[in-house]
């Protein structure tokens, strides 16, 4: 690999904590990180770009689900029944990413984006903490399942808004606050990124000390973010979602229209 010189370390590294606090409070840091790698290093190819982020994206993520789950809480059971499907998922479409054009896929995603943000900016109540215990119906714990299985597999092959879209299923579908789907969305998000990264570990394509010098500075922005959502709470989840579907949208309208 080339040599990397110590400006561009810094740059690289503050982006990636910074992709860390975004992460952490509603995803979407791979939106920062990704064009920042390639840009900065466009000699590299782009599936070593995209799996030394995955690595990044790993140790970030799974240490704001640390202190996500140990201030929300996420039952053992939810692990056990989430993180195996979300593994296993996610490496099939990490796997079968190849075969598919994402330029199919974006306009679907937009779409996506603008019905949730629409619905959520309508529905004040959405996401709000819920002062009694409810339990989900069957229903909607095998929807919950399967939105699993479909999102670990779009993160695989696609990615951008994973996060959201967890938070937002689960919120649905669980019947809990927007703070307690975020903390399992970033337990499941760590097992989707997984998936990916043996994927992409098996393929050769990791830059092993670019993944971790980056993974350092990811964890300490997930863990500034992860404070920041446990001190803002809903109504911080509720603005950085609404502030990410339409910054996710024109990105993804960018690139596929005018890039």
């Amino acid at each position: 690999m080339a040599r990397v010189s110590i400006s561009l370390w810094a740059i690289l590294l503050v982006g990636s904590a910074v992709a860390g606090w975004i992460d952490a409070v509603i995803g979407g840091g791979g939106l920062i990180l990704i064009p920042l790698i390639m840009s900065t290093m466009p000699h590299l190819a782009p599936a070593v770009a995209l799996a030394s982020n995955k690595l990044a994206a790993v140790c970030g993520t799974a240490s704001a689900a640390v202190s996500l789950t140990r201030n929300v809480g996420v039952s053992k059971e939810q692990l056990i029944k989430y993180g195996p499907v979300a593994v296993l998922c996610a490496g099939l479409g990490a796997a079968t990413a190849s075969a598919i054009n994402s330029d199919y896929m974006r306009p679907i995603v937009i779409v996506l984006l603008l019905l949730s943000g629409t619905f959520v900016a309508l529905k004040p109540s959405f996401g709000k903490e819920i002062e009694t215990t409810r339990t989900p119906s069957r229903r909607g714990r095998i929807g919950a399942f399967l939105l699993v299985a479909l999102v670990a597999v779009y993160d695989g092959l696609f990615g951008p808004g994973t996060g959201m879209f967890l938070i937002m299923g689960f919120t649905a579908l669980l019947s809990q606050s927007f703070l307690r789907s975020a903390a399992l969305a970033k337990v499941v998000n760590t097992c989707t990124n997984i998936g990916g990264l043996v994927v992409f570990a098996l393929a050769g394509h990791i830059w092993w000390a670019l993944g971790f010098a980056l993974a350092v500075a990811n964890v300490i922005g997930a863990q500034l973010g992860a404070r920041t959502v446990v001190k803002g709470g809903t109504k911080l989840i509720r603005l950085a979602l609404l502030t990410m579907v339409v910054v996710m949208s024109a990105y993804l309208a960018y690139q596929q229209w005018w890039v």
